[in-house]
């Protein structure tokens, strides 16, 4: 192996992906173990995160699919104790699972709970999987954590403050945690702009995706697998001076509607 192709060499390193059986987690997830990785594909779809593994498993490393709902703890516990059980250690974490009531948070129809429940999905369920695996990776003297966080991050538009919030929040909690994770773990956050996903999919009009690459310089909507490589990037050994940032991968502008 040259030199070169070492700086994202993952030979031998064990990856958790949450939310990995369909879409930018399983894109990731695949991606990674091109580099070498073997995944465990974390998903409350089981029977998707089994064909994901399955998938995986044929390009030669290991792969196992684990059921879990990250706003259960027990399933978080359960998740680090079968990656460790099953694999040996954990290297890199994928904090990918997540969601909310974005462009749905009209803030005079919404319960507190309903705003609760984004920060449930996107902050306390990562903060928790990091505590969980980091003294692990301390442990291998390799670490590498990646939150999905958001565009809407930094956007500013209606019916969105509290899934907003939470993605801000995951951006400087990332930063934060830098600090506490280091020298041994890194930790960074990717924001992806409008990809081309299942989700997106659904309410994807030849117009609406005009008015999305009116301001984006790259003429094109994001893939999957154009978030994956960013995810990539910090999870291998080229970025191991890059902690505590927020990668946005966007084509260059922002897609929305405003």
């Amino acid at each position: 192996m040259s030199e070169f192709s070492e700086l994202f060499n993952l030979s031998g390193k064990n990856a958790i992906v949450t939310g990995g059986a369909n879409g930018i987690g399983k894109a990731t997830a695949i991606m990674l173990a091109k580099a070498g990785a073997n995944i465990v594909i974390a998903d409350f779809k089981l029977e998707d995160a089994e064909k994901t593994a399955s998938e995986i498993s044929a390009l030669g490393v290991k792969a196992i699919a684990v059921s879990c709902n990250v706003l259960k703890d027990e399933d978080l516990v359960n998740l680090v104790e079968t990656t460790l059980k099953e694999l040996g250690g954990i290297e890199i974490l994928i904090n990918n699972a997540g969601g909310g009531g974005g462009g749905r948070e009209n803030p005079f129809k919404i319960s507190v709970e309903d705003f609760k429940r984004d920060f449930d999905l996107n902050v306390f369920s990562a903060w928790r999987l990091c505590q969980l695996c980091v003294p692990h990776m301390k442990k291998s003297g390799y670490g590498s954590i990646v939150i999905t966080t958001s565009m809407a991050s930094i956007n500013k538009s209606k019916n969105m403050s509290g899934y907003a919030a939470s993605k801000a929040s995951v951006n400087h909690m990332a930063a934060n945690l830098a600090h506490d994770f280091g020298p041994e773990v890194r930790i960074n956050a990717v924001g992806p702009g409008a990809t081309r996903t299942a989700a997106l999919e659904t309410v994807l009009t030849p117009e609406i995706e005009a008015k999305m690459l009116s301001h984006t310089p790259i003429k094109r909507l994001g893939t999957a697998e154009d978030i994956a490589g960013a995810i990539l990037y910090f999870a291998s050994p080229v970025s191991e001076w890059v902690s505590g940032q927020t990668l946005f991968v966007n084509g260059g502008g922002e897609q929305t509607l405003d």
